[in-house]
This record gives C-alpha cells, structure tokens and sequence, in this order.
C-alpha cells in the first residue's frame, strides 16, 4: 500500500517514518521546499530520540520519501494522511483549521481512483464531515471515504507510542474504509495493539476528551501539592496512596509547574470551546485550563517567596527550559512565563537546557539570560538554583558541586527530581513541590 502523509511537522513525520517500517511505502509531503531538502539529505528538522535512525532506515530500503509535489503524492496514493498543524487560533481558542481546509483542498484537485482520506491531526468534532464536503464539492467524480486516525504521541516516546500504541482509534463509515485501515495497522495488532472502530465524531472527540481528562489529573495533583505544602503532607506518598487504586492509576500523579507542549494547552480550550458551542459546558475543562495558567504565575511567586521575598539583582540559574524532557519542544512551556516573570522582578537568568535552547531563544527575552554550555556553569555564582524540566542529566548531578559552584546553597525544584534528606545532607536548603 502507498500512502502520502500531508505535513511533516511532529505528527506527520513521526507516523510517515513508522508506517514506512511497518512496509509500507509512504512519501511524506511538505510545502517548505527548504525542510524537505533538508529532510532529504537526512536532517531531521525536530528532536525525537530515535526518529533520526527510522528516517535513514525508510530511506535507505526505499519505502520512505519526501518530497513538495502534493499532487504526485496524493495521485498514488491508497491512503492520504492530512497531518498539518491546528495551532489555538488567536482571539478565541478556537482550533485555527486553516490548513486542514487547504490540504483538503489541494487534496480534492489530485485525488484519482479510489483513496481514503485520513484527518490525522487533532480537530473538533465535525471536522472530517467538512473536509469531506470539501473534497466532494471540489471534486464530484472523486471516489473516497473519510476517516478520523487521531494521534497518541507523546514527545519523547512517539515512536514507541506507534510502535506499541495503548490504542488505535479508527472512525470510519464504510467498510470500505474500515478494510484499508485494518490492513495500515495490521502490523500493530497482530502484536496484540487493540484497534477501535467508532464514527467519524466519535474518534475526533475521543482524542480531545483523552488530553482532557490527563490535563486535570495534572492540575489535581497539582492542587493537593498546595494542600500538602500548607499541612505538613507529603504529595509523592500522597500519589502514590491514590495511585495504587486502579481505578485511578499513578501515571499524570506528579505536581509540577503546569502542563505545556504541542496538545494540552490548545487541546483543553478547544473543547471547552466545541462544548459551548455545543451548548454543553465543560466546567471541570475550564476550570483545568484556568488553574494551569494561574500555576505557572504562582511558581514565579514560589521562586520568589524561596529567595526570601525578592530576586532583585540575582542571579539564577535555571535548569531546562522545553516543557518536558525528551524534546525541544518550547509550545506553551511554563519556562514561556515563569523565566520573563522572574526577569520583569530584577532577576538575571543563567540558562542551560540540553536540547531546547535554540527553540528557546527564538521566544524567550535576549536581555537578562545567558545560556551557558551546561549544568554546573549554570550554577557558577548564581543566588539560586531553579530545576524546571526534568532531564535525566539533572538527576545524577553531583551535589556538592551543585553547593560549591552557587553563591547561596538554594536549590528551587519545581520536578520534585531531587530527595530532600540528600540535599539537606549535602548542606543545601532546599524547596520542592508539595514535601516538607
């Protein structure tokens, strides 16, 4: 089977190089002519541990290509995977689908023969029928089904997330469809991966309601931290006490600064906008979206009150940047507002991300940060120490180093990475999430 994947952006270049080891033979489309040159000669545009070594193997035995010429693509095409962006629109939250309507567009001029069209990135309920308009009102004589496959990456795991998927979701209304995409995902559920049937609404809304639920067992956990921190509790055997019920789980259980990255933010305020629209309000959604704005302002008044009540004239320094480990992904990181709310207090800011900095400097301030080649020069003569995203590297860092390199022993662990009785114990004062 052939398929063209529309986008290769995260999603789009993650499940092409996939599909193209499970054997089947997928050219990847784009129209940056620059990303795809670059794509062509190996270099891989994101941070995805492994996916550099699945684009050379597609490559090298032939089953995976890029190129900018949509309508050759689509033209031999079993399937056609539509995976562009579907950033917050700006104003209202909505799901800006500018460019799912325009891939559906060029998809409908150069459809021939029989294709299904497949919506791989996250839209609201409602979007495959407007595609599917789409292309039938630009193309009467097209022959095609539409299909909802959404997407359960994480950044970090993607391709072991393909590879060994929870689930795949499939919404298709023929069985015409439903025939090809069992044969794309065959690979996967002869391994045992459960493959679910639903409608076409059902798929897009169960992607949405997935994030959702995840994002408020972040903020959950988030708010009992603050309990725990004002009664003398600690949240890590809290989450675990609840956790061990199987009928909530530990996973999602670990406070923090707020969620971020490419799904929750915009995830969230979109349903809550497909909800009022729908005339069916999601208050618990709101309230989630909400609280995680509020959480990112209130770690920049946790830094604070843990310097002794100001940061003018400090200097900090800052470990990690991207919103989780794993990526370089800078989407709506809490370093986005925590870093220039420290700035806008008279702090300076020493930074040291092991993959994000590039990203980071695009959308951070200029004036007030230096980014520094790692950890420990980081440290050298700062007030403070502040760990924001939770590499691996940070966990092993020697500390009394950690002690000698700061001007003031205090470390600000926004990660809960660190055990207090071994920093205590290293002479360092240290502040964590919801322990004592």
């Amino acid at each position: 089977m052939h398929i063209a994947m529309i986008g290769t952006g995260y999603v789009g270049l993650v499940s092409g190089a996939c599909f193209a080891e499970l054997g089947f033979t997928v050219t990847c489309v784009d129209k940056d002519a620059g990303k795809i040159a670059r794509l062509k000669q190996g270099e891989i545009p994101i941070y995805e541990p492994g996916l550099d070594v699945l684009v050379a193997a597609g490559g090298k035995a032939g089953r995976l290509s890029f190129t900018t010429d949509l309508k050759a693509a689509v033209a031999h095409a079993d399937a056609v995977f539509i995976a562009v962006g579907t950033p917050s629109r700006r104003g209202d939250g909505h799901a800006d689908l500018s460019f799912v309507h325009a891939a559906a567009e060029e998809v409908a001029a150069a459809l021939k023969g029989y294709t299904v069209v497949v919506t791989k990135s996250t839209v609201p309920v409602g979007t495959g029928q407007d595609v599917k308009r789409i292309i039938a009102a630009k193309n009467p004589a097209a022959d095609f089904d539409m299909v909802s496959n959404p997407e359960f990456l994480r950044e970090g795991s993607a391709i072991e997330d393909f590879m060994h998927p929870d689930r795949v979701v499939v919404g298709a209304e023929s069985i015409r469809a439903r025939e090809c995409m069992e044969r794309l995902y065959r690979p996967l559920s002869m391994k045992g991966a459960p493959v679910l049937f639903t409608g076409i609404e059902t798929a897009e809304l169960i992607k949405y309601a997935a994030n959702a639920f995840l994002a408020t067992k972040i903020m959950f956990i988030n708010e009992m931290a603050d309990i725990c921190e004002r009664v003398g509790a600690n949240i890590e055997q809290v989450a675990d006490g609840i956790g061990l019920d199987k009928r909530i789980g530990r996973s999602f259980l670990n406070p923090g600064p707020g969620y971020g990255g490419s799904c929750f933010p915009k995830d969230t305020l979109a349903l809550v906008k497909i909800a009022e629209e729908a005339g069916a309000p999601t208050r618990i959604v709101e309230t989630v979206v909400a609280a995680n704005e509020d959480r990112k302002h209130r770690m920049v008044e946790k830094i604070i009150a843990a310097a002794g009540g100001s940061v003018e004239g400090k200097t900090i320094a800052l470990l990690g940047v991207t919103f989780k480990p794993g990526t370089d992904d800078m989407r709506d990181a809490p370093s986005l507002v925590i870093v220039p709310g420290l700035l806008r207090q008279g702090a300076r800011i020493r930074a040291y991300d092991p993959e994000g900095m590039e990203e980071a400097k695009k959308l951070l301030p200029t004036d007030g940060i230096d980014w520094c080649k790692g950890a420990y020069e980081a440290m050298e003569g700062a007030d403070l120490l502040v760990l924001l995203t939770e590499w691996n590297e940070f966990r092993g860092l020697d500390m009394n180093e950690i002690r000698t390199r700061l001007r003031t022993p205090l470390v600000v662990d926004l990660r809960n990475v660190w055990q207090p009785e071994d920093m205590r114990a290293s002479g360092l004062r240290y502040v964590s999430v919801g322990r004592h």
